[in-house]
């Protein structure tokens, strides 16, 4: 069994905005960030907790999220497991950028069906 299987990527719509958190293992709040357009230049915030390193991670992760939907998105993010070493952790990253890939998939793949829905009104 994946010793990471467990992180997991959760959606919560606010208005026309996202929040995205992304957490596994020990589950905590390490770091946000949020993603905006602004006068036509995307922009991101980043708040990190003192001693976690998720903003590594969060800062990419609501940048390409807010890119591909047009939409501001914030990503919280909290994971901790015990011990890892390199390998794992660059597990985790390629873990928690496939997720991410999968979800931006199926917000574009159902954007593109509602769109096309529409044209057959």
């Amino acid at each position: 069994m994946d010793r990471f299987a467990d992180i997991a990527l959760q959606e919560i719509a606010i208005g026309k905005d996202i929040l995205l958190i992304v957490s596994g293992g020990e589950r905590h709040i390490g770091a946000s960030s949020t993603a905006y357009l602004n006068e036509g230049q995307m922009h991101v915030q980043t708040c990190a907790v003192p001693g976690h390193k998720e903003h590594v991670l969060s800062e990419g992760l609501a940048m390409r999220a807010a890119e591909m939907l047009s939409r501001t998105v914030t990503v919280v993010m909290g994971i901790h497991y015990d011990q890892l070493s390199r390998e794992e952790i660059s597990a985790i990253s390629g873990h928690v950028s496939r997720l991410m890939e999968e979800y931006l998939l199926r917000q574009v793949g159902t954007r593109f069906e509602h769109q096309s829905n529409q044209g057959n009104e």
